[in-house]
């Protein structure tokens, strides 16, 4: 199944809020994963640390934030699209509560069963 790279980043259109909850889910569930290199666990924490370490890069009130922001976003994306695909997307799917299956329709059937309901006081 080659999917490509980006379709793995990209909202499903769920809203912000949801997006933004499946993302921190599927990390939290790639940094125990063991298939994931130890090396690459190191930048969620690190832009974890660098959002609560007292000096940051750009000390403006406004910019100093939307510093904070960005590397929050690089970080948390570059981890996810870093991380074995086919480890991102086992992990998906189980939070989406995707099954992987084929479709099959249901073969057509002639029984016609009709059933007479019991009246009130008849059993």
């Amino acid at each position: 199944m080659s999917r490509n790279r980006n379709e793995l980043l990209v909202p499903q259109n769920n809203g912000f809020f949801q997006d933004l909850i499946l993302r921190l889910k599927l990390i939290w569930r790639l940094m125990g994963d063991r298939r994931v290199n130890f090396l690459l666990k190191i930048l969620p924490v690190a832009s974890l640390v660098y959002l609560i370490w007292p000096i940051d890069a750009i000390s403006l009130p406004v910019i100093g934030v939307l510093d904070d922001a960005a590397v929050i976003w690089l970080g948390s994306t570059l981890f996810v699209s870093l991380c074995p695909e086919e480890v991102v997307q086992e992990h998906l799917n189980a939070l989406r509560k995707v099954i992987t299956a084929s479709w099959r329709d249901a073969p057509p059937t002639t029984d016609i069963v009709e059933v007479d309901s019991p009246e009130d006081g008849e059993e």
